[in-house]
């Protein structure tokens, strides 16, 4: 699909010879016990830019992020980054530990063309923190003097911005440098928001929505732009938004599963859900059965048949599978944002293993999104990047694009289009 956007590709422009900051979302899940990289669908997604640039003649310098202030036990060096990019590009990609002081300047500077270098990761600033983007509100104009651009942009003759998944934020990495250097968007962003725009504007009908997920601000994030512009023709809720959903309706699920909504802050989504119900009832396909641990075992239960309080239900079950499944067979657009069970668990995989198998196996165009969905495909579906329509990076850019918000790094590619610098 064509993007509509009047923004620049990398085609169109001569690097030959020229050096080029190029950002990338290469931040991946981390095994908390190892600390080594688990997925690598980002960094996968990047390859093609990457080798573009480098085929044909450019210096690079890879900018990207692991981690951040909300996300702080993942915040930490690139090192394994740069050494997965060297197996996937069969060339090598260095490394420094310095974000842009002098060492990695001079790193840049030292570049010849075909050479890349990742330099250290851009959270290492405060200035790139989702802390400092939410206390200080900066223009990209206003960015111009930070720490990052104002050592890096004099070294570089393109920008070039690869990170879709990262679009929602406004931070100098991502809208500064367009104010200063000729700017594109490279082959992950365009096909990224090519997929999107499918799902949001022009949808093969019926368009059928999935989400779960424990997340639950994604999912009502898009509830309400999805239903009153009619992009969504079905909701199939799983997860902690399939229990809200039938809390919605009036279905007790007793004390323990209340205080764990409760303690995360989520009880109030139930109201939320009540209007939805109240709006748009026909289009939501909610949950019949739910799963619970007894003993070590897994056991399944009707709404009509809940147990006692001491219950937590961390999947859906046999009969919702099977509900969900007729619909997705049958869907012309299948999008999808977060599992419907906690699938981690092997007690608690059935529902979105099945789903996901469902969702590869079905006619219609499908889009999967979102770090834990991306992470069960893998897990659960053979061939998946084969089997689905599209696997996006992206997780909040994702939502905040179907909300109908224009992401800031859209903002900015749009003003660099046609500048003269």
């Amino acid at each position: 699909m064509n993007v509509t956007l009047p923004i620049h590709t990398i085609d169109d422009f001569d690097y030959s010879g020229k050096t080029v900051l190029l950002r990338v979302d290469i931040n991946s899940p981390i095994d908390p016990k190892t600390k080594r990289i688990v997925n690598t669908n980002r960094i996968d997604k990047s390859i093609p830019t990457i080798r573009d640039l480098l085929d044909r003649g450019a210096k690079v310098a890879i900018l990207a992020h692991q981690g951040d202030t909300l996300d702080y036990h993942n915040l930490m060096p690139m090192a394994e980054h740069a050494l997965l990019l060297s197996e996937r590009l069969r060339r090598p990609v260095k490394y420094i530990d310095d974000v842009a002081g002098p060492a990695a300047q001079q790193a840049v500077k030292d570049l010849q063309p075909g050479e890349a270098i990742l330099l250290g990761n851009v959270r290492y600033l405060c200035e790139e923190i989702s802390t400092f983007e939410d206390a200080v509100t900066l223009k990209p104009e206003e960015m111009l003097n930070t720490y990052l651009v104002r050592n890096l942009a004099p070294l570089a003759d393109y920008y070039v911005n690869d990170a879709f998944a990262a679009a929602h934020r406004n931070a100098p990495s991502m809208v500064a440098f367009p104010e200063l250097l000729p700017t594109a968007g490279g082959r992950q962003l365009i096909a990224e928001f090519g997929a999107l725009s499918r799902v949001a504007e022009s949808p093969e009908r019926p368009a059928v929505f999935v989400l779960g997920g424990l997340k639950v601000s994604d999912a009502y994030g898009m509830l309400r732009q999805v239903l009153e512009n009619g992009t969504a023709d079905r909701i199939l809720t799983g997860g902690v938004t399939g229990i809200l959903f039938q809390m919605a309706r009036g279905v007790k699920f007793g004390q323990a599963q209340e205080k764990f909504l409760a303690n995360r802050g989520l009880l109030k989504y139930v109201d939320e859900s009540r209007m939805y119900l109240e709006r748009f009832g026909e289009k939501f396909i909610n949950p019949v059965d739910f799963a619970y641990e007894d003993n070590g075992v897994r056991k399944e239960c009707s709404l009509a048949d809940l147990p006692n309080d001491a219950a937590l239900f961390m999947d859906i079950g046999t009969e919702s599978i099977a509900l969900f499944e007729k619909e997705i067979a049958q869907a012309g657009t299948i999008f999808v944002n977060g599992p419907v069970g906690a699938y981690e668990n092997a007690l608690f995989e059935k529902g979105t293993k099945s789903l996901w198998n469902a969702i590869a196996d079905a006619p219609g165009f499908s889009v999967v999104g979102g770090g834990d969905s991306v992470t069960a495909a893998s897990r659960f579906v053979e061939n998946p990047a084969e089997r689905f329509g599209y696997i996006c990076t992206a997780g909040g850019a994702m939502v905040r694009f179907l909300s109908g918000v224009e992401l800031p790094l859209i903002t900015a590619l749009r003003k660099a289009y046609g500048r003269k610098y």
